[in-house]
């Protein structure tokens, strides 16, 4: 291994992002308009799996894994989904439920700050806010640069979002109508 050294500068320049400065997208996934669905996402560092190609990400240089933080009030979150990569959820404030596939169903854990679950790949998966109070959740995605896959929805929620003029393209992309 090459050992590699920075500048401060450098490093405030393409490593660093203050939470203040980032800018959440509100429709970053087919689910994101369905009513017990709505959050902020924030791409930290790499874009990860979002379905919206007007969002950007905080630090672009992704190195094997992405960062998105969740910000959602009581009872809000998202619905099931499935990735071809492995998803960490760590709560940072709040309390949240995660739930996943199994083989009686679906079954749910619930995790308080600083808790982690680590899902699976191909493990169909979702999360919501059980608190009182409007929370943020870390989610980590294991994946190379630009290639975290794309979202795997139940049929459920595509069935919903489509009630409302939404659906997703073969390469991952919300349709028009739901960027709205």
């Amino acid at each position: 291994m090459e050992i590699v050294t920075m500048t401060k500068e450098e490093m405030l320049a393409r490593r660093v992002v203050h939470f203040a400065d980032m800018k959440p997208s509100q429709q970053a996934y087919l689910d994101s308009r369905l009513p017990e669905h709505q959050k902020e996402s924030f791409h930290v560092i790499g874009i990860g799996v979002t379905e919206n190609e007007d969002d950007g990400e905080s630090i672009t240089e992704a190195e094997d894994f992405n960062v998105n933080y969740t910000r959602a009030k009581p009872g809000m979150g998202a619905a099931l989904h499935a990735h071809p990569t492995v998803e960490a959820f760590i709560p940072i404030s709040g309390r949240w439920s995660v739930q996943f596939g199994s083989p009686d169903g679906i079954s749910e854990i619930e995790l308080g700050p600083l808790d982690v679950i680590s899902v699976p790949k191909g493990v169909m998966r979702g999360f919501k806010n059980i608190g009182d109070e409007e929370a943020i959740l870390l989610v980590i995605f294991g994946a190379p640069d630009g290639d975290a896959g794309h979202v795997h929805w139940d049929e459920n929620v595509i069935a919903q979002a489509a009630q409302l003029g939404d659906s997703v393209s073969v390469d991952g992309r919300l349709s028009a109508a739901a960027k709205i």
